[in-house]
């Protein structure tokens, strides 16, 4: 390091109203997996136009009003995940499996004693629902014949002035002067000159290109819906329902990027070695609301229509941060230079708006025999904006990302096959790339299937989910923007236990 503080030895707390959001982390709120009851996974989720299970209130909340008793459920299921990376012509892989109880609820049905009433049936519920599961993996390794992760550290400090990064602490500095300030006191770039108002860096990475490098990012945590749900039936053929939802939401990210090099030494000390590392815990909550309808325009057949507003969350971030190099020459190495200002950003409460959807549903009921249910949903991710709306550095990132970010289409399709107390049951997902590019996230393509068997009052429901995405990852937001083409494989096994009173 540059200089030696006595800083550096304690635990530091600092709270910032500085922000390093990144388009990125709005989209790890704004999309949703499919999670839920094993039944409605096992049909991918085609619930809009039929109802009846606690599941489907996330589609449309009038599904509650068509059951004719209560009902409690609990989910229990197994994650696994597995991604596979290509950088530069490098394949790696890694995965996750985790175990957890994902959903729990219940509904209760008041049917009117009043024969002449229009109004048949009223329903109140409550179901809590993880609708995604952080809990992931990634590891990338390769050679980047052309760019080292200077360019990160250089795009931030150009335009600082060099009194700022000798004379300050990094508990004392915004989000990008603290990484100008991890390059320098990590001399992983230089001054130009070393006047007080220089402003301009070089790398002090030694060149020559054929950086192998290697980005590990480790993630758990959860994102959680609690709906409480009222319905009505009309007559025998109008259902009606609404959802007030609020949100949970807790991620934990520990990521580490490594780089070395071998080039040509000389007899200049310069960079051959980096390890940068970076931890990032987000918790908040947010709320939403969802209306919908469905109607039985015969026995057979049935239409469904729902709204869902955005969810508007409140989030905070904390961020910590540590740096370490080696110096060589072609006599020999250095200590490594370890910058760790053993600090935690508290940044200041933000805002976050996820799009809203319409959903589109039919289904079509072969009397007790079975049924056929199609979903359409329609979701505008451009709509994605932080707030407060008046800050100069979320203005810039919402109209990036009403420029990157466009409309997606998802069409869920299920069926199910009754054969006694026996049920059997399958369904397709597609999700369209929330990105106007179609790479940065790709489509998203899922297969399900399941078991279900009716023992009177408890039912025992079985579902297998197997989903394929690809994606683009991209190692850090400016300055070095290297992409790893990721393949991203998920197994899911759900098991529900259903007792009807």
């Amino acid at each position: 390091m540059k200089k030696n503080l006595l800083s550096f030895l304690v635990v530091g707390l600092t709270f910032s109203t500085a922000y390093s959001q990144e388009m990125k982390d709005a989209m790890r709120y704004a999309q949703s997996e499919l999670q839920g009851t094993a039944r409605f996974t096992s049909m991918s989720g085609a619930f809009g136009a039929l109802g009846g299970d606690l599941s489907s209130l996330n589609v449309n909340p009038a599904g509650s009003a068509v059951f004719n008793n209560n009902q409690f459920a609990t989910t229990m299921g197994n994650y696994d995940v597995k991604n596979k990376s290509n950088y530069f012509g490098t394949s790696t892989s890694a995965s996750e499996s985790n175990f957890d109880l994902n959903q729990a609820g219940g509904v209760f049905v008041f049917k009117s004693r009043n024969p002449n009433s229009d109004l048949t049936k009223f329903s109140l519920s409550i179901n809590y629902e993880n609708t995604n599961n952080y809990d992931n993996s990634l590891f990338s390794a390769g050679i980047s014949p052309r760019n080292s992760v200077d360019n990160y550290f250089l795009s931030y400090a150009n335009g600082v002035p060099l009194d700022l990064l000798e004379n300050s602490n990094y508990a004392e500095l915004d989000n990008g002067s603290q990484q100008a300030y991890l390059g320098y006191q990590g001399y992983i770039i230089n001054p130009v000159n070393n006047t007080p108002n220089n402003s301009s860096y070089t790398s002090n990475v030694r060149s020559g290109g054929n950086y192998y490098q290697e980005n590990s990012v480790y993630s758990n945590g959860y994102n959680g819906k609690l709906i409480f749900n009222s319905a009505v039936q009309i007559k025998d053929f109008l259902y009606l329902g609404v959802n007030l939802n609020s949100h949970f939401t807790d991620y934990v990210q520990n990521s580490n990027f490594y780089e070395s090099n071998n080039n040509t030494l000389d007899l200049n000390y310069e960079v051959s070695n980096i390890n940068f590392s970076n931890s990032l815990h987000t918790y908040g909550s947010g709320f939403s609301f969802q209306i919908g309808t469905i109607a039985k325009l015969t026995k057979e057949i049935r239409l469904g229509f729902a709204y869902e507003s955005p969810t508007w969350y409140n989030l905070r971030d904390e961020f910590s941060q540590r740096l370490s190099s080696v110096r060589t020459n072609s006599i020999g190495s250095m200590a490594p230079d370890v910058v760790d200002p053993f600090v935690i950003n508290y940044y200041a409460p933000y805002d976050l708006q996820t799009p809203g959807s319409l959903t589109g549903s039919f289904s079509y009921v072969f009397g007790k025999t079975g049924l056929i249910s199609l979903d359409y949903k329609y979701k505008d991710y451009s709509q994605t904006q932080f707030g407060p709306e008046n800050d100069v550095y979320f203005r810039g990132l919402n109209n990036a990302m009403h420029n990157a970010l466009g409309s997606s289409n998802e069409i869920r399709v299920g069926a199910e096959y009754r054969i006694h107390n026996l049920k059997l049951r399958g369904g397709y997902r597609f999700e369209g790339s929330p990105y106007n590019d179609s790479v940065t996230i790709g489509d998203l393509n899922s297969f399900s299937g399941g078991l279900g068997y009716n023992f009177g009052f408890i039912k025992l429901d079985c579902s297998y989910v197997h989903s394929h995405s690809t994606s683009q990852d991209q190692f850090f937001s400016q300055g070095f923007t290297e992409r790893a083409q990721i393949n991203t494989y998920k197994n899911n096994f759900t098991m529900t236990f259903t007792f009807e009173m």
